[in-house]
């Protein structure tokens, strides 16, 4: 597997974007996810570190907290321009119930005149979605454009 070089890379699809993003550990893995996630929409090495924002989602298994997380990263680039360029102290925890919950710091720029659109996501699905907890942890998600 070529993740020791890449954090994410773009797999063929029929109608919509697909990913697989890596990580030695689960955090990772959805950190990068966030930025495969951003960069169909724009250049996420361009945008400056000038503003962060906290989130916490939960999910019954992994995949809803993915899938919540993911959405969170719409969500604010969607109500409050803000463009993600990194993701800091992702923490990914099991609770009592068997559920899961994940918070983590998105860093970047919510000044959008800032930065050119090549895209948009309008959504993240359930459609192959796929998490591999092995070294190195993978996981792969089909974004609506």
């Amino acid at each position: 597997m070529a993740f020791r070089d890449e954090r994410f890379r773009y797999l063929d699809h029929t109608a919509d974007a697909k990913f697989q993003a890596f990580g030695r550990t689960l955090e990772e893995a959805f950190s990068n996810a966030a930025l495969a996630t951003a960069s169909l929409m724009w250049n996420v090495d361009a945008v400056e570190r000038r503003k962060c924002r906290k989130v916490e989602v939960k999910g019954r298994d992994l995949e809803q907290l993915l899938l919540h997380f993911l959405g969170e990263v719409i969500y604010a680039f969607e109500v409050g321009s803000f463009y993600l360029a990194a993701v800091e102290g992702a923490r990914i925890e099991r609770q009592e119930d068997g559920s899961y919950r994940f918070e983590a710091i998105l860093v970047g720029d919510d000044t959008p005149s800032r930065y050119p659109l090549h895209g948009e996501v309008k959504a993240i699905t359930y459609n192959e979605m796929k998490i591999e907890t092995k070294d190195p942890v993978m996981v792969q998600v089909v974004v609506d454009i």
